[in-house]
């Protein structure tokens, strides 16, 4: 029993004096913080692959069922509408756009003669200081959506862009697109030729521009980007339909007034 508790004795001896060295508690803390930094960097890891083999999973999914929202091309530059004839330095307006803001002479001379009927104009006439033919260029890069003989407006091109934005070309002739070709900003489509609505403009380029099947001055949006008509074409919108209103509150109340006016008839030939 002595002996035993004189081996007890020494143990705890040894044990306190190998405790009151110094460098054994920063041992025991190096130690320690060594085991938890790894501890930490197993979960990390093995956090991080969970999460990589997830979002494979989700990718997988997304390439085989194609993701529904338009991917947009990164660096796509934009373009600006431009002038739709090859030699701009001889362009000029035969007639202008029908604006119906602007005074009654700019107006009546935005208006279009054929025959016994007036029209206004949609578009922009364009003519040469020479009166020669010119080549007539996509004024923006779009596919082809129409090519149309018609002797009235001595044929047409119609050019689709992005958010519902057309380009139309009238009074041409030898045409170099047809119907679903994509065409490059600047290419030629076509040769200017003559109509028989404006058939005083002789050799000319009918254009238009229209957004939503809505026709905006072209003047206002040479060197401007197709984005730019879509607050015009809303103002425009919202004034169509407050006229429309009003034409259909007008016409009410003289149907009111009108059966007003029966009914008071009706009376006095009851009393008489």
């Amino acid at each position: 029993m002595r002996e035993e508790e004189k081996k007890l004795t020494s143990q705890k001896k040894g044990k306190k004096s190998f405790l009151k060295k110094r460098w054994v508690y920063p041992a025991i803390y190096l130690a320690s913080a060594a085991l938890i930094i790894s501890a930490i960097f197993w979960y990390q890891s093995s956090g991080n692959q969970s999460a990589k083999n997830e979002f494979g999973m989700q990718g997988d999914k997304l390439g085989k069922n194609g993701n529904k929202n338009d991917a947009v091309e990164v660096g796509k530059s934009v373009e600006n509408f431009k002038w739709p004839v090859k030699n701009t330095e001889q362009a000029q307006i035969d007639k202008e756009f029908y604006d119906e803001k602007a005074s009654e002479d700019k107006q009546e001379a935005a208006m279009i003669v054929y025959g016994s009927t007036y029209q206004p104009n949609r578009g922009i006439d364009i003519t040469m200081k020479d009166a020669k033919d010119f080549e007539v260029v996509a004024a923006l890069s779009g596919t082809v959506s129409k090519v149309e003989d018609d002797s009235v407006l001595g044929n047409v091109i119609e050019i689709q862009h992005e958010d519902g934005v057309v380009t139309q070309y009238q009074s041409i002739k030898d045409y170099k697109v047809s119907v679903g070709d994509k065409v490059k900003q600047g290419q030629v489509i076509a040769t200017a030729s003559t109509s028989q609505l404006n058939e005083k403009a002789k050799t000319h380029l009918h254009f238009e521009i229209r957004k939503d099947n809505i026709a905006v001055n072209p003047v206002s949006y040479f060197d401007k980007p197709a984005s730019s008509i879509e607050e015009v074409v809303k103002e425009q919108a919202v004034d169509q339909n407050n006229e429309k209103s009003n034409d259909e509150s007008d016409q009410s109340k003289q149907q009111d007034n009108k059966e007003d006016t029966t009914n008071g008839t009706d009376q006095e030939d009851t009393q008489g």
